[in-house]
């Protein structure tokens, strides 16, 4: 199973969103990124960059 962490803007610890993600669904403008315990964290902004190697994801506010 991979899973990834989701940073705002940069990998970085301080633009940590979310944890452990397993899923991530894109709804009129929002991201909503569900965990693997099942919490769900909504942003707003877009998708930049989805690393399925590293596991990370990237996203930037609109």
């Amino acid at each position: 199973m991979c899973l990834s962490t989701v940073y705002r803007n940069e990998v970085n610890d301080a633009n940590l969103l979310a944890k452990n993600v397993a899923d991530i669904k894109v709804d009129k403008g929002q991201i909503i990124f569900t965990d693997l315990m099942g919490i769900r964290t909504t942003f707003n902004g877009s998708l930049e960059k989805v690393d399925l190697m590293d596991n990370y994801v990237i996203v930037r506010e609109d």
